[in-house]
């Protein structure tokens, strides 16, 4: 069994592939029939087969991405409402003050941003450095890809500014008058 050799055999053809498998055999055989044909592959299928486990992988990646973006945007959604119930009184002052609901949710968005702001100043310098541990892991793009980290900066600002938005909402239907009863 350890003497037995593998040799593989290529054909180009403009027909399907699979449909010469049986004319393959036989020019085979006439040349050597103790050659068995075994395994007949198209080229898309070898390739499928030979990347299983990187595409395994990349999606096991991807998947474990979006829930890390949907806990961002549930945590980011959590701090800012309760930022908001906090400031109640706060944001009925300025209402009755003279502050347009526009200014309220672009005041609540804006401070989400600044958490997201905060968090890709520490983020991209950190990912940046530690881009050594995952070079081997990825295809066809550097782990500095300016690209990829301006994508992933304006995915988490976006998923930000929707987390926000509900609780900007919100506060911007706060009666100035139930909101100084409020406390």
């Amino acid at each position: 069994l350890d003497n037995l050799q593998q040799t593989a055999f290529l054909v180009r053809t403009a027909l399907p592939p699979l449909s010469l498998a049986e004319q393959i055999r036989k020019a085979v055989a006439k040349v050597d029939r103790t050659v068995p044909l075994a395994f007949v592959r198209t080229e898309q299928q070898v390739i499928d087969r030979s990347l299983g486990a990187e595409r395994l992988s990349a999606t096991l990646v991807s998947s474990l991405g979006i829930v890390a973006a949907l806990l961002a945007a549930i945590g980011l959604y959590g701090v800012i409402s309760y930022s908001v119930s906090r400031r109640t009184a706060e944001i009925g002052v300025r209402l009755a003050l003279g502050a347009t609901r526009r200014d309220v949710v672009r005041l609540v968005v804006g401070e989400c941003l600044w958490f997201v702001l905060a968090g890709l100043a520490v983020g991209v310098p950190a990912a940046l450095g530690l881009t050594r541990l995952v070079e081997k892991t990825l295809f066809g793009v550097k782990a500095t890809d300016p690209a990829t980290y301006a994508i992933a900066s304006i995915l988490m600002i976006l998923i930000c500014a929707f987390a926000a938005l509900i609780p900007a909402r919100r506060a911007a239907r706060i009666e100035p008058v139930i909101a100084l009863k409020y406390e």
